[in-house]
């Protein structure tokens, strides 16, 4: 299958999207969603909701894209809670401001980074539930 985590990492990389929008305009195309409007749906959600206090904006990026796909709140909170388990296995929080070492000094995962370890674990949870590979990003 070929990934589209490291699109979604770039975007975010070259300060063209923020960590949310990065996430939601890299997989638009699945869920039907114009660019443009993944741009301004995922605009509040970087900076850990926009203050580092919050979760992750990959994230929710990654959540957004999960509930319009699932379109069952049930199954779209099991699959979240996989992506969530997973990336803070990996990175030790889910917190923008823990990630980012804000307080401590020592940051745990750059954003990009972030970005494209959300993007694997969406992958992931779209693999395994049939909907295939991913085909490279249209334009809307």
């Amino acid at each position: 299958m070929e990934s589209r985590k490291h699109l979604a990492a770039g975007k975010k990389r070259c300060n063209s999207h923020n960590c949310a929008q990065a996430v939601v305009c890299t997989y638009c195309d699945l869920v039907g969603l114009p660019e443009q409007t993944a741009l301004d749906i995922a605009g509040a959600f970087g900076i850990g909701m926009g203050n580092m206090e919050g979760t992750c904006g990959a994230l929710v990026g990654a959540g957004m894209i999960v509930g319009l796909l699932s379109k069952d709140s049930t199954l779209a909170r099991s699959r979240m809670k996989q992506i969530m388990t997973k990336f803070q296995e990996r990175n030790g929080a889910t917190r923008c401001k823990l990630l980012k070492g804000v307080g401590t000094g020592q940051p745990l995962r750059d954003c990009p980074d972030c970005v494209a370890d959300a993007s694997e674990f969406l992958e992931e949870i779209l693999e395994n539930n049939g909907k295939g590979p991913l085909v490279p990003c249209r334009a809307h």
